[in-house]
Order: C-alpha cells, then structure tokens, then sequence
C-alpha cells in the first residue's frame, strides 16, 4: 500500500487536471481525477483521498453543492478552486465547508503550497492535554472530542483547530494575523474573511446565541477572544 498523499482533482477541464496531475505526480503524491461533481462524490468515498481540490464551476453538481455533500460524512480538507475571486465567493464556499480557496489562474507553487497545508492539518496527534470545561462546554484537546450539555458537536478539522488555539489562548485578544498565521500557516495573513467565517461557524454550533455571545468575542478593531462565560 503507497504511503503517498493521496490527491482527489475534480475539475470539468481535462487540461487543467491533466497540468494538475503531472505536477502533483512529479512531487510524489498518488492523484485521482474526476471529470465533475457525481464522479468527485464517488470517488472521494472509494479512496478516501487526504485532500481535495475542487472547482466550483463544474457540470450536474457545482463543487459548493459537492462540498456540502462531502461535509455529511467526511472532514477531509477541501481547496477549492473558482474563477471568481471576489469576497462573497470566498465566504460562500467556506460556509458550505471548504478550507481554503484558491483564484484561478493560479501557480503550481500556490497549489502546492495549500495543499502542504492541508494535509498538515490533517494529520491527527494525540495529546495528553487535559479536559477542559466552560460553561456548558466540554473541550478534550486530546480525544479531539467537543461537548455542548453532554452532546457531542461535530467540527470540521479547521473548525477544531480554531477552537483549540482560542481556548489555549482563552482570555487573551487574538487579532485576525495571529489566527491566521497559527491556523492556516505562515503563508496566510490577507484572508481575514476565512476568519470571520470560521468564528461564525463556531458560534452557529456553540452559541445559544450568534449575536450576543458567550464564549467567543468580539473585540471591535482588535480581534477575538475566548472567555469564560459570567
């Protein structure tokens, strides 16, 4: 059995996964292709790939639906890939799951680079870290496990990330750069709308209320931060 990052491409245009595939192969990863939304679904559950990159823009299932598709059964990270660079579009497909975005035409060297970061957040490493409880939270850094009142909430990989560095930090002001560099890496420090999204989705599955939370504030002009709730 190859120990190689596995690759999962879906994009409708042949030259664009072939150019894809040949770089990837080159950097020894194992690439499987897929022509559009349908064969992405299929062959995301067959092979269970370490990462996916995803155009949006695809034939039968556009790759926001795939990705919402993919989020019901898998936390596998998603690159997405568009044509449209614009904010909304970066938010929407956060939203629906995605873990970074890239504009096309990108470099080769772009790609790579978010998928290095992709698979390094996806690699699991146990911890010996204690339990922690806030309110009516239950954070197990090492199980990875979180609880809201004795249920168990489901958190994508970066969502979870997220949350672990705001409750190993919790009390402290975390500006939108720091989050950035820590959960995505060095490389990021321009996409504060993947920030927002990400706090959003924390909030939507831990709040009893998004606009007057508990647990993750808003510092006006400075950033975020975890507290223990009164």
């Amino acid at each position: 059995m190859s120990n190689k990052p596995k690759i999962l491409v879906a994009d409708d245009e042949p030259n664009i996964r072939m150019f894809i595939r040949a770089n990837l192969v080159a950097r020894d990863y194992e690439v499987i292709l897929a022509k559009d939304g349908n064969e992405a679904l299929e062959l995301a559950e067959r092979f269970l790939p370490d990462v996916i990159v995803l155009d949006i823009n695809m034939p039968d299932l556009d790759g926001i639906e795939v990705c919402r598709r993919l989020r019901a059964w898998t936390d596998v990270p998603v690159v997405m890939l568009s044509v449209r660079g614009e904010d909304k579009d970066k938010v929407t497909a956060l939203n629906e799951g995605a873990d970074d975005y890239i504009t096309k035409p990108f470099s080769i060297e772009e790609l790579l680079a978010r998928i290095k970061v992709a698979i390094r957040h996806a690699v699991h490493i146990e911890s010996s870290s204690p339990v922690i409880s806030v309110g009516d939270l239950e954070i197990d850094l090492g199980k990875r496990i979180v609880k809201r009142s004795g249920e168990i909430v489901r958190l994508t990989r970066t969502e979870y990330r997220l949350l672990a560095f705001l409750v190993a930090n919790r009390g402290k002001i975390l500006d939108h750069t720091v989050i950035l560099h820590s959960i995505w890496g060095p490389e990021y420090g321009h996409e504060r709308e993947y920030v927002r999204v990400f706090i959003g989705q924390l909030r939507r599955k831990l709040e009893d209320n998004q606009l007057n939370p508990r647990y993750i504030i808003t510092e006006s002009g400075m950033g975020y931060r975890f507290v223990n709730p009164e």
